[in-house]
């Protein structure tokens, strides 16, 4: 004997029935959107899609701002070198008037007295030439003139100094003097060249009077 089951039932069997079937196929279709013909291993590759840069993240400089960078660094680099020559400048005239101060009187008495000297004078073998590095001059050409009292009493001495060309020209010349050498003593005036660095000049001793 057969037991007839209700309609509702039926119905409610049939509706879980095509519900499991629909989710099925729901699943598949997932699955095969997913897939991908260039997986040869068959896994899941999901598509990732782009998103943009957090340009927080960013250290670059922009070209505006290198532009700026580079002119002020040439800028420092002018100032720096404007400031180095007038600071050499500065060096210069400090170091000539250091000098001029102790020599003024006697470098004039000195060409007074050389004006009436005929020839290289008599006092050559008691004077000796050095230069002086310029760094020390602020960049002047300047020689260290050594007179030396060789003889047995007191002496003065006027001394000429010119200043030649590559070409052996006479472009500047110096007059430095010592006056009340006791013998044996010493002085060491300086003379200095006011030309241009260029073309390079050569100190030579022209004339040297003991009186």
């Amino acid at each position: 004997m057969s037991t007839r089951i209700p309609d509702d039932q039926v119905h409610s069997r049939r509706s879980r029935r095509i519900g499991a079937l629909l989710a099925t196929c729901a699943c598949g279709s997932l699955l095969v959107s997913c897939g991908s013909d260039n997986n040869a291993g068959g896994g899941v590759s999901a598509s990732v899609r782009p998103t943009a840069p957090n340009e927080s993240n960013f250290s670059g400089t922009a070209p505006s701002a290198l532009s700026s960078a580079a002119s002020s660094i040439i800028g420092s680099a002018r100032a720096s070198a404007s400031a180095a020559a007038s600071s050499l400048s500065a060096a210069a005239s400090e170091f000539e008037a250091s000098v001029s101060a102790d020599t003024a009187r006697a470098s004039a008495q000195a060409q007074a007295e050389l004006k009436k000297v005929q020839g290289p004078g008599n006092a050559r073998s008691d004077v000796a030439m050095t230069g002086l590095p310029r760094a020390k001059t602020g960049g002047l050409l300047a020689v260290l003139v050594n007179i030396t009292n060789n003889t047995d009493r007191t002496a003065s001495y006027a001394v000429q100094v010119d200043f030649k060309n590559p070409d052996g020209k006479v472009v500047e010349t110096r007059f430095v003097g010592a006056e009340n050498l006791k013998p044996g003593q010493r002085a060491q005036p300086v003379a200095i060249s006011r030309q241009p660095t260029q073309p390079q000049l050569t100190p030579v001793l022209a004339k040297a009077q003991r009186y």
